[in-house]
């Protein structure tokens, strides 16, 4: 009887293990076409604090560029579209764009926008933040870089290979997350997020 119940928990958790495994690699061919060495925040995780410097964007917020700040923070229950990127070409420029544009006709709404830019030199981060920022000519939505300038905040467990990760906020919750190679962004698809999250 007794190795019954125990070949029946190993065979429980065996099956646990490979549900959880196969709902990772689904989520991440539902979300970008990009593998992912860590589980990305889920619907209904929580979005934490983390630290920024400005760099450009967000023209009247009262922060300056070279201040350091917590935006998620400062946003409070907003509804928010956060971008963290670590390439900037192909389609992230149009996005960022779209993001802000957003931002800008939702301001009753309090919808809000944050662009997080990460690689592994700081001089050359800053150089592509602006360069995003100067390119989607964004005037609503702030262009950082994270204090943890490679990674961006580990609390977000942001995938090492991952070009580019949206998550989709509000009261506080994820609502989706998106991972896409900067090539492939589905822009389409991260405005209809937004549309959910403000109705």
């Amino acid at each position: 009887m007794s190795r019954l119940s125990s070949g029946s928990l190993i065979a429980a958790l065996m099956g646990c293990l490979l549900a959880a495994q196969l709902q990772q690699v689904t989520a991440v061919a539902q979300n970008g076409n990009q593998p992912t060495d860590k589980t990305p925040l889920q619907q209904g995780d929580s979005v934490g604090v983390f630290y920024v410097t400005k760099v450009a964007g967000a023209t009247n917020d009262g922060v300056a560029p070279g201040e350091q700040l917590c935006y998620r923070c400062r946003y409070g229950s907003s509804p928010i579209i956060m971008v963290f990127a670590r390439r900037t070409g192909g389609r992230v420029t149009e996005l960022v764009r779209r993001i802000d544009m957003a931002v800008s006709s939702n301001r009753r709404r309090r919808l809000k926008g944050l662009v997080t830019i990460m690689g592994e030199n700081s001089y050359d981060v800053k150089k592509a933040a602006g360069k995003v920022a100067t390119a989607a000519e964004v005037t609503h939505v702030p262009v950082v870089v994270a204090k943890q300038l490679q990674t961006g905040p580990l609390n977000y467990k942001l995938a090492a290979d991952a070009e580019v990760t949206v998550v989709v906020a509000k009261d506080s919750q994820v609502v989706n997350t998106h991972i896409f190679t900067s090539e492939k962004v589905d822009v389409a698809a991260v405005m209809n997020d937004i549309e959910r999250i403000l109705e």
